[in-house]
């Protein structure tokens, strides 16, 4: 029976067996019927649902693929802040000469040598910045960095740059040893 209601009144003979089968088919008629459903055709709420979850599901692809992006750039630079600290070229107290260079559009100095300096000029020696300062690095090792991130290098062909036939200065060429 299921209803502990109809089971004390059956016990205390208020109702009887047939009073209890005739108020159970009463209840199972007055059910409303729940009209069938077509196989091919959704309802709108499960086609809303469907495209919540279609958005969702992108919005979270795009955010999973950004977030990798982002991870794979951290590794990237972690790399090449390794790849300089472990090339770079020391400079001690004999570097007085003030080197200018352009890189990202701003002019920047670095101290070194005669030596390093012709090195440099001769596209010997890259640039390289790690952590807001300016390291000077082997050419090779310049090289696998512009690799990974070109922006973080600096890199001087030994070879001139053959000079724009409109320029009306390029007959007077500016020397490599020009201190600004």
């Amino acid at each position: 029976m299921g209803n502990p209601f109809q089971e004390q009144f059956l016990k205390a003979g208020l109702v009887t067996e047939k009073q209890v089968r005739q108020a159970n088919q009463k209840k199972i008629k007055r059910k409303p019927q729940q009209p069938k459903k077509q196989r091919g055709q959704p309802d709108q709420a499960t086609l809303k649902a469907r495209e919540a979850a279609a958005r969702k599901a992108e919005h979270d692809r795009k955010l999973n693929l950004r977030k990798q992006e982002q991870s794979r750039k951290k590794a990237i630079s972690i790399e090449i802040d390794q790849l300089i600290r472990d090339n770079r070229i020391e400079r001690g107290k004999a570097c007085e000469i003030g080197y200018q260079f352009e890189h990202r559009g701003k002019i920047n100095k670095l101290y070194v040598d005669a030596k390093m300096k012709q090195q440099i000029i001769d596209g010997k020696l890259g640039i390289a910045r790690i952590e807001g300062r300016y390291e000077l690095v082997p050419l090779s090792t310049a090289q696998k960095i512009q690799q990974r991130n070109d922006q973080r290098v600096v890199l001087f062909d030994a070879l001139a740059e053959t000079p724009d036939p409109q320029d009306p200065y390029a007959e007077y060429q500016v020397p490599d040893d020009l201190v600004w």
